[in-house]
């Protein structure tokens, strides 16, 4: 029961981390970094971006009750 959790593991924790990577704002990878373009207030989601947003907290609910089965389970 061990290798199935953690090849799940695996798989939601690369899916989430692509999926917060690609929420970066201010196209390009600065946003990585720590550089702020001066983008600071309110912000409407639309579109594929909160398509997005949608998608990375479903898979860090996926990614979290995963972690607890495997805590149960395995030990």
């Amino acid at each position: 029961m061990r290798e199935p959790l953690s090849l799940a593991m695996i798989i939601i924790s690369i899916a989430l981390i692509a999926a917060i990577l690609l929420q970066s704002k201010e196209a390009g990878l600065g946003g990585l970094t720590g550089q702020d373009f001066g983008g600071s207030g309110f912000h409407v989601r639309r579109g594929i971006e909160r398509l997005l947003f949608n998608v990375t907290i479903g898979l860090s609910a996926v990614f979290f009750i995963l972690a607890v089965v495997t805590v149960i389970l395995v030990g």
